[in-house]
């Protein structure tokens, strides 16, 4: 699984609101990892575990042409409105529980407490394949044959669920079942098919 935007609510969503908050323009984020060669490496760096918090924050700011007052605390804005998912939660911990092998597959922002609800680990994975301890991202390949055998199993045998379509290809290409996350309902109901689990009363008891 990946995490931001599959095991959370819309990245994208949380980019608008505080782009929104920031009287930048809706997709000024986005716009600002995707074409300019600034914020891109930006993001390489941040999310390789290169680069740390506060001049990520600074350069992203200076990219978005904020005021300079306005770096401190950047990321946590970035995601204050983001949520963990419970559904999605309650999904993975009830396959998890049935025999499913589990593992998380994610590109970092910060250090791991600071990225993630680490207290969720525990319940949810097996194996954790985190782009800041690597010191690669996807959709690097070498990432993807990180998380293959921290699972201890063969592409094939693999599930890999991501909201980036980008982030798919290469696991498509070494023979896992992707899917591209856009619905918690729709993707739950793909990884019951394709695993042969059943969770749809924890999911009920989520909802």
């Amino acid at each position: 699984m990946d995490w931001g935007g599959v095991m959370t609510t819309n990245l994208f969503a949380a980019f608008g609101t505080f782009c929104a908050a920031e009287q930048l323009s809706p997709d000024a984020v986005v716009r600002a990892f995707a074409e300019d060669p600034r914020g891109h490496d930006l993001l390489v760096e941040f999310e390789c575990g290169r680069l740390e918090l506060e001049p990520f924050e600074q350069g992203l700011a200076d990219v978005l042409e904020l005021a300079p007052d306005r770096a401190a605390g950047l990321v946590e804005r970035l995601f204050s409105d983001m949520r963990i998912d419970p559904v999605m939660v309650a999904a993975v911990e009830a396959f998890r529980a049935a025999g499913v092998r589990t593992g998380l597959l994610s590109n970092s922002w910060g250090p791991r407490g600071a990225s993630y609800d680490t207290a969720l680990f525990e319940r949810l994975f097996d194996a954790l394949t985190i782009s800041g301890e690597l010191g690669v991202r996807k959709p690097d390949q070498r990432i993807y044959d990180a998380a293959v055998q921290h699972m201890g199993l063969a592409p094939e045998q693999l599930v890999f669920v991501d909201d980036l379509p980008g982030n798919l290809k290469p696991a498509r290409a070494m023979g896992m079942h992707t899917i591209a996350h856009r619905d918690t309902a729709a993707t739950i109901a793909e990884l019951e098919r394709v695993l042969g689990v059943d969770v749809s009363a924890a999911v009920a008891a989520a909802t």
